[in-house]
């Protein structure tokens, strides 16, 4: 009796999270999210992209409500694209208050719930996003966002020990670089070292990619205003 009791328990639960509409769903990850109100956290930050040739470099990243967010490289220079700070989870629920959501069904394979966000304002910055949700664990697995200036890019997480957070422990951001604009003039090398271009046309059209791997996070320590000055 009392492991039929069990079972029925368990099949409960399930239907519960599967009978979730997507107004719960979306609420059900900024809660998760909004228990962040800053963070430090350290990692390696690794940049692929054609026109920049950079090592894997030791990283530190500030975030603090609603959408400050900096990240500094121990060599001094970071290649974050425009529009990467949507790195941080929030600001695709920030950049617009309201928004229409639309129920996208299952993704094949991983069973992620597939919800596309039309935001009400026509003046924000992201047009749309297409979020992949972990609907048992409230988090958001892979994104993909269209902006009016830098594109359309996509998010991949991993996560860990900072799940309870929404927090990844790893994050790809993979963007096009014809997007991205180039300062005129200068020549870049490619990621092999042998050749040169000029035409930043012929540069542009490429996929960047930067991945950022979190060894630790300080969550809700205090992180000052100067530090994003």
């Amino acid at each position: 009796m009392k492991k039929i009791m069990v079972l029925l328990l368990i099949l409960v639960s399930i239907k519960g999270i599967n009978a979730q509409t997507a107004e719960e769903l979306i609420n059900r990850v900024r809660m998760k999210l909004d228990k962040v109100n800053d963070y430090e956290a350290k990692g390696k930050m690794r940049t692929n992209v054609i026109f920049i040739k950079a090592p894997v470099a030791n990283v530190k990243v500030y975030f603090k409500k609603p959408n400050k967010l900096r990240i500094n490289n121990e060599n001094g220079i970071s290649f974050i694209p425009k529009g990467s700070v949507n790195i941080n989870l929030n600001n695709i629920f920030f950049n617009s208050a309201a928004f229409t959501i639309i129920d996208g069904g299952k993704e094949t394979g991983s069973g992620n719930r597939i919800l596309k966000l039309l935001p009400e304002d026509e003046a924000a910055g992201v047009v749309l996003s297409t979020l992949y949700i972990d609907e048992k664990n409230a988090v958001i697995r892979k994104a993909k966002i269209t902006t009016k200036e830098s594109g359309t890019y996509e998010l991949e997480m991993t996560y860990g020990r900072y799940i309870s957070y929404g927090l990844a422990d790893k994050f790809i951001f993979s963007f096009n670089t014809k997007e991205y604009k180039l300062p005129k003039g200068i020549t870049f090398d490619y990621d092999d070292g042998t050749k040169k271009e000029n035409s930043s046309d012929q540069l542009k059209n490429k996929k960047g990619r930067v991945e950022l791997i979190y060894s630790e996070y300080k969550i809700n320590k205090g992180v000052p205003d100067a530090v994003f000055g």
